[in-house]
């Protein structure tokens, strides 16, 4: 019986599903058939396999080739299973031994000479295999730095087919090791280059302590996108459980480029205001992608210029806004990726972006900038807590050599406020302010009798809608926390509903 057996693994978003590549090897007329819903990219793999076998020094068998990928009705996709199928061919043809390739996963796209490629998605398919029970996993070097993160399995790298087939054949050879990494601990960008604009920094302050979505409206050059870029330096370090989960995604996103795999710094995504709804929520055609808003999970989502988006392309984030995962509906199935990221828009005043201080340069007129406003739909403003004005930079904080606070002293507040917040929440599912539950919100996380009298005549002045009410106490409950109170008071409430309509009070 010519029959060679191995295991690759398939994944459908983030989720993995062990495959099982069968080939058998019979008499008859020469003949490759591959099963088990393979795209273009999968299909093609019978060259690249048999020019590597042949260009590694190995017998392509001249006989009918069946590869079975099992199974059957789950769709496969990518050349990840090409290193699988020829170490099965080779099982199956009797030239290596069955037990050589058992309990192990294998990834890999092989080139013509028969090196041994990098393939997304290494991380959540080792994860996937180590939820199956399987110890070691074949992987090519490109992946190795993913590999590593998974310190449960065996891993094994090599950069050629020839290479990996000496060491499992006799044992004998080295492994690639992964590089030493240093883990991203400090940023090259930091608030102390802010000049002035003490209401922004503490706008940005007060979204990193409790999870809230701000948008900066100002003049171009004021500092938006400065004030933006440095946010994820005040977010406290990624656990390993969530950065595990970043990388994962970023692996799947074939991103992994632009990120260090042992990064514990909180991701900053920032799309171009171009960008389409597929680049901004994830799709695709065969293979379905993360976009924007999944590779700033646990990190910051920044959208400058955000007016100039198309029209619907911000009202796709209202979903992740809402539950934190994003479900994309195709043909092949529904994928959920998770979205959980703080959303930072900047936008200007009004189209020549002049119509700041008191706006004697703007040449808009006034139904230009109401216009121009009203391309952020109102569904979305509602989800946004904050909005801050940017004013224009004076003269007085240009000049001035006393820098402002570092980074690191504001994170310190930050993870303190945190602190607090997760202490409070203990064994209720959440750890962030704005995740407070609306039923909690009536019960357990009220705040003094005073700041609910002031809201509730707010929302009787239809000033407020049920949702900004809420918004505005679980930022009233972040400013408690930063100033030290057990509970947000009527100074917290009345300072979070000024932060929402665009000011501080």
């Amino acid at each position: 019986m010519s029959l060679g057996r191995s295991t690759s693994m398939g994944l459908v978003g983030l989720a993995g599903n062990a495959v099982t590549v069968e080939v058998d090897i019979s008499d008859g007329l020469p003949h490759y058939n591959l099963l088990g819903l393979p795209d273009a990219a999968l299909t093609e793999s019978r060259d690249r396999v048999r020019a590597a076998l042949t260009n590694s020094g190995e017998v392509w068998p001249n006989r009918k080739v069946t590869v079975s990928l099992s199974p059957a009705w789950l769709p496969k996709s990518g050349s990840s299973f090409d290193l699988s199928i020829a170490l099965s061919i080779l099982v199956a043809s009797g030239s290596l031994s069955q037990e050589s390739i058992d309990s192990t996963l294998i990834l890999g796209e092989l080139a013509l000479d028969g090196s041994i490629r990098g393939v997304n998605g290494v991380l959540p398919a080792l994860i996937a295999g180590h939820r199956e029970q399987i110890t070691r996993a074949i992987i090519p070097v490109a992946n190795i730095d993913e590999g590593a993160l998974l310190e449960s399995m065996k891993i094994v790298a090599f950069n050629h087919l020839s290479e990996l087939l000496v060491f499992l054949r006799t044992g004998v050879g080295t492994s690639a090791t992964p590089d030493q990494i240093e883990v991203d601990n400090q940023s090259l960008l930091d608030f102390e280059d802010v000049a002035g604009q003490s209401r922004a920094r503490f706008g940005a302050e007060v979204a990193a302590a409790g999870g809230h979505h701000l948008l900066l409206i100002g003049p171009p050059g004021a500092g938006k996108t400065m004030i933006a870029s440095r946010i994820p330096t005040i977010l406290p370090p990624l656990t390993t459980e969530e950065s595990l989960e970043v990388t994962a995604l970023h692996s799947v996103a074939g991103t992994l480029s632009q990120r260090s795999p042992m990064s514990r710094i909180a991701p900053i995504v920032a799309p171009h205001h171009s960008a389409t709804r597929v680049a901004m929520v994830g799709g695709g055609a065969h293979v379905i992608r993360p976009g924007a808003c999944s590779l700033a999970h646990h990190g910051v989502l920044f959208i400058d210029e955000a007016p100039e988006c198309a029209t619907g392309i911000l009202d796709s984030l209202r979903q992740p806004l809402e539950s934190g995962t994003i479900t994309i509906a195709r043909s092949i199935g529904n994928i959920t990726f998770p979205s959980q990221f703080l959303l930072v828009l900047a936008a200007n005043p009004c189209p020549c972006g002049k119509f700041a201080g008191r706006g004697l340069a703007c040449s808009c007129s006034s139904v230009q900038v109401r216009r121009y406003l009203g391309k952020l739909s109102g569904p979305l403003m509602d989800r946004i807590d904050m909005r801050i004005t940017v004013e224009p930079v004076g003269r007085a904080d240009i000049s001035s050599q006393t820098l402002g606070e570092s980074s690191a002293v504001i994170a310190q507040r930050v993870l303190a406020a945190r602190t607090i917040a997760a202490q409070r929440f203990a064994g209720r599912g959440f750890t962030l302010n704005s995740q407070i539950p609306a039923r909690d919100l009536r019960t357990d996380f009220k705040p003094d009798r005073q700041a609910m009298a002031f809201l509730h005549d707010e929302l009787d002045r239809e000033r407020l809608t049920a949702r900004g009410l809420h918004k505005v106490i679980r930022l009233g409950w972040t400013l408690a926390d930063l100033a030290g109170r057990n509970q947000p008071t009527l100074e917290d409430v009345t300072q979070a509903y000024a932060l929402r309509e665009g000011g501080i009070s």
